[in-house]
């Protein structure tokens, strides 16, 4: 995102976005779809635009008369999006949600269809202790439910970070019985947990998974021909059929999970696997104890 030298609001922030992200992926953006989106009128939407070509990107839309609206220039450059086409999907999966709840939206996207899957449930009093604790950096009592034992055990967590794993949240948290920093799911606390008084003594900056940065290079499988390998290759934009990818090494498990790669055992069939860890042995990722660990808390097993 390009820097500016004044602060933009939250609002203006989020109609600037719709304007790069219709202009770029639809190619004709009018100002229909930010009143529609916004329930705004013409007057403020022609507005929202002018200030973005002028305070933002002066050359990024063309007015076409012809079209009656403005198209992306030939060298559009993305200011306030990352012009990756998974914002615009994004913005179709927001549609699809918010039209489900409100029946009356006139929201002017094309047609689309999201695969729902279930959510674990988190309730509210956990989430609002959990942000509270992690925002202030204070301790928390809670009752946390294990698949690696029975019953229902007493924990003294200190969060630093909340994190999303697909359609999961854990927090990241050091946890005074394993004296470490572990993964917790949010669905698997149990009571109202409770935040204390007492100070969280081990923060994000004692992390050490949380704070290395691990490079992971991604490849098609090798079991694969060679017109799969390049199709694949093709897939996910790779170079010279690599694909680097940097993230924290407490977040790589999860990482490789969700794109199905094994972090033990390769599926046997490779058009199911399609991706390998191609420099494994720059990446150490703990014991395989941790990996089942990692595994639990993002619902992968």
């Amino acid at each position: 995102m390009k820097k500016t030298d004044w602060p933009i609001r939250w609002d203006l922030l989020l109609r600037y976005r719709l304007i790069e992200i219709i202009a770029l992926w639809e190619g004709r953006l009018t100002t229909n779809h930010i009143c529609h989106s916004f329930g705004i009128g013409r007057q403020q939407a022609s507005k929202d635009i002018n200030t973005y070509l002028r305070e933002l990107a002066p050359d990024n839309l063309i007015y076409d008369r012809h079209l009656k609206g403005y198209v992306p220039a030939s060298d559009f450059r993305p200011v306030v999006t990352r012009g990756h086409a998974s914002e615009y999907l994004d913005l179709l999966a927001r549609q699809e949600h918010l039209s489900d709840t409100f029946e009356s939206l006139n929201i002017s996207l094309p047609d689309s269809t999201v695969i729902q899957g279930p959510h674990r449930v988190v309730q509210p009093a956990v989430m609002r202790a959990v942000v509270t604790a992690t925002r202030h950096g204070r301790q928390l009592r809670v009752g946390y439910a294990s698949l690696s034992q029975s019953g229902i055990s007493q924990r003294v967590l200190e969060p630093h970070t909340l994190v999303c794993v697909g359609r999961n949240w854990h927090v990241r948290a050091w946890c005074e019985t394993t004296g470490g920093y572990r993964d917790f799911a949010l669905s698997r606390f149990r009571g109202e947990p409770d935040v204390v008084r007492q100070r969280a003594r081990h923060t994000v900056h004692q992390d050490d998974e949380w704070n290395r940065e691990l490079t992971l290079v991604l490849a098609p499988d090798s079991r694969l021909s060679r017109d799969c390998r390049d199709i694949i290759a093709t897939d996910y934009g790779m170079t010279d059929h690599r694909l680097e990818l940097t993230t924290r090494a407490a977040l790589a498990p999860y990482l490789l999970s969700n794109l199905g790669v094994s972090m033990d055992a390769p599926h046997p069939d490779p058009l199911i696997q399609q991706l390998e860890l191609a420099n494994p042995e720059q990446v150490h990722l703990g014991s395989p104890r941790q990996h089942k660990a990692v595994k639990a808390v993002a619902g992968l097993c």
